[in-house]
């Protein structure tokens, strides 16, 4: 074949134009990534609050607390539904708890001690006159920062806790006392007194 019949060579297509259609072949086959995994830890977040609620609304309920011979519930007329907010303290014949935790803060003596001076002084902060009880005033330390937690995600005021006290029928008036003054100075402005409806009228 002679030069004259020989095709011409084609032009060159230059950097720019080669970028240019590159891009636009990356744009037309990109996709939107697609989620392949499972955050773990933002699930058991959530089932980690789920499971508190729950707690909070089915341990503060009356059904939930079991009557014995070291622990018998005050009578009532009154017919108010019980508060379902709030820590619960159980003061029984023998012992003090609180919240759900089994183990006892403070084993208490016979009941003629009790109505003189309260609970053992070694539990006291100052001697057998103080109403300070050490060990409950830790422990409620400890249900306090759960429950500021709990009442700040559900929008309610987190400056001050409720307290939902258990107590024996036959509690004295100095142990009661106690009690209600260790819970004034952890932060717990207002207390519910679990009693049972079916008293009689005076």
């Amino acid at each position: 074949m002679s030069a004259e019949q020989r095709p011409a060579p084609r032009p060159k297509a230059s950097v720019v134009r080669y970028k240019a259609a590159l891009r636009k072949a990356i744009r037309r086959n990109r996709r939107d990534p697609e989620i392949d995994f499972l955050n773990i830890t933002a699930m058991l977040d959530l089932m980690t609050i789920i499971l508190v609620f729950l707690l909070k609304s089915v341990g503060s309920s009356a059904a939930s607390i079991p009557q014995s011979k070291d622990l018998t519930l005050p009578k009532s007329v009154m017919q108010a539904e019980p508060s379902q907010e709030g820590v619960v303290v159980i003061v029984s014949k023998s012992q003090i708890l609180v919240g759900e935790d089994p183990t006892p803060i403070v084993m208490l003596p016979n009941r003629e001690q009790l109505a003189q001076s309260g609970v053992d002084a070694k539990y006291k902060r100052s001697g057998p006159n103080d109403l300070y009880i050490v060990p409950l005033a830790n422990a409620l330390s400890h249900a306090r920062e759960t429950d500021k937690a709990i009442r700040a995600a559900k929008g309610l005021d987190p400056s001050s806790s409720e307290a939902i006290i258990v107590a024996d029928a036959t509690t004295p008036y100095r142990l009661l006392i106690e009690v209600l003054f260790t819970l004034g100075q952890s932060e717990f402005g207002k207390y519910h007194l679990m009693v049972l409806s079916g008293g009689r009228k005076p």
